[in-house]
């Protein structure tokens, strides 16, 4: 069995080869985060278990519009989106290399909730899980905060750092899923496509 996977993110696709997962990329237009069918903007008042579970879902769906219109092969379609959550408000991808310093430095010495929601569109039908972990910073100081950011590291991750980076270096304490965290709950997805037929 093969599925698309409707991300860019190369964790998720080591993720899904390390789960013997055969898929395609599909690409949107001009790239998930700008894409008019896939708002990723917050709404007003909107939670963040909300907010993850709407943007995983339009990714989803918006992929299985995007084979219609390309006359591509129908198969299932995988989606992910993860958000941070911290002291009530949602933390995604940061603008620049100032706003993930400025993140990382709001994150040092706190805990924070790591969120993604997977989707699985298909045949009219799109099913969802969700991944909900705990992650707690170090004290961090300035100098390594400005060190990592210019690795580069922190600008396509939710949350301005990877846990499977250099960042590893700043995580004192974690519950939840450590594939989550990097953007693919691998236990979590592989019992969502079970839904649709895998078999591991």
């Amino acid at each position: 069995m093969r599925l698309y996977l409707a991300s860019r993110s190369p964790r998720r696709r080591d993720l899904l080869t390390q789960m013997g997962v055969a898929f395609d990329t599909i690409i949107f237009r001009s790239g998930l985060r700008t894409d008019p069918q896939v708002n990723e903007g917050v709404h007003s008042g909107e939670a963040v278990l909300a907010y993850v579970e709407r943007v995983a879902r339009a990714k989803a769906d918006h992929g299985v519009n995007l084979l219609l219109e390309r006359r591509l092969p129908l198969r299932p379609v995988l989606a992910a989106d993860t958000v941070l959550e911290f002291a009530g408000t949602i933390i995604g991808k940061p603008a620049d290399k100032a706003d993930a310093a400025a993140t990382l430095r709001r994150l040092s010495g706190h805990t924070h909730r790591v969120l993604t929601g997977v989707a699985v569109a298909y045949q009219g039908r799109t099913e969802y899980v969700l991944s909900n972990s705990e992650v707690r910073f170090r004290q961090i100081d300035d100098e390594e905060i400005e060190r990592y950011v210019l690795t580069g590291e922190p600008v396509d991750k939710a949350g301005a750092y990877g846990i499977q980076g250099r960042a590893g270096l700043f995580i004192e304490y974690m519950a939840g899923s450590y594939t989550g965290v990097m953007g693919l709950p691998v236990c979590e997805t592989g019992e969502l496509l079970k839904r649709y037929g895998w078999r591991f």
